[in-house]
């Protein structure tokens, strides 16, 4: 590996940050003497340090995004919207959302019309690209309003799993959320897989059909108090650990 410090090109790595919106220089300064900084996985401390435009870096094992164009935003998508910037059939798009944002964007991976909840959106191709891959599984967690009342003994069916037309399935984690209540129950469930529908499969396959479902997380995203229809940006320790997911696996 290259080491970073003896590189002549590039713009000094404390201007670089800073221009980032990680710090003031003075502070990016100090973060560099302590040696809590990576360029391309080697720790810099030289204040002289210069960086090209794709180094990778990191403050504290977080990634940073150096190319400021680079939007990172989350909607709540409501129901009743596809998740396609223009849809051939004229129904709802996320164009009636992203149209403000003032730039191109896409979401990453996708949410059913009839599910609502997190979709991140951003115009950071290669990110999409590694978080929305199959292989890679980002951990999602889900609220299911489902028809019935659910026992404890669904929620241990669907932590084992069971097999699928397309292959064995189960939930990383599943609970009950309340009690059962007018014939219907509130289950919460994580999991990696990005298989189509597969919530509401699962879900069907141990006799309780979905009513509702929202996607609450997204890898370390959380929706929080985000109103439906709603869009805003990812805060910096928000972007930082999705980036940080998203190199993981490059």
């Amino acid at each position: 590996m290259t080491d970073p410090t003896t590189q002549p090109e590039g713009e000094r790595l404390q201007k670089v940050l800073a221009a980032a919106g990680v710090a003031s220089r003075r502070v990016v300064e100090d973060m560099i003497v302590a040696g809590r900084i990576e360029v391309d996985g080697s720790v810099v401390t030289e204040l002289g340090t210069r960086i090209r435009p794709d180094a990778r870096v990191t403050v504290d094992g977080t990634a940073v995004q150096l190319d400021v164009t680079k939007r990172y935003l989350m909607l709540n998508k409501p129901t009743g919207v596809v998740s396609t910037m223009r849809d051939e059939q004229g129904r709802r798009d996320l164009r009636e959302f992203t149209d403000e944002v003032g730039e191109r964007v896409y979401n990453v991976g996708r949410l059913d019309a009839d599910t609502s909840g997190l979709l991140l959106l951003t115009n950071d191709g290669e990110l999409a690209h590694v978080l929305a891959h199959p292989s890679f599984g980002v951990e999602k967690t889900y609220v299911a309003k489902v028809r019935g009342a659910v026992d404890q003994r669904v929620i241990r069916r669907l932590l084992d799993g069971f097999e699928l037309d397309d292959g064995e399935i189960h939930a990383d984690a599943a609970r009950l959320v309340g009690r059962p209540s007018q014939g219907h129950s509130m289950v919460e469930l994580t999991l990696h897989s990005g298989r189509n529908r597969i919530v509401r499969r699962m879900l069907d396959h141990v006799g309780h059909p979905v009513v509702e479902l929202v996607r609450r997380s997204f890898g370390p995203l959380h929706l929080g108090t985000l109103r439906s229809g709603r869009v805003r940006e990812l805060t910096s320790m928000e972007r930082g650990a999705i980036l940080t997911l998203a190199r993981s696996e490059r």
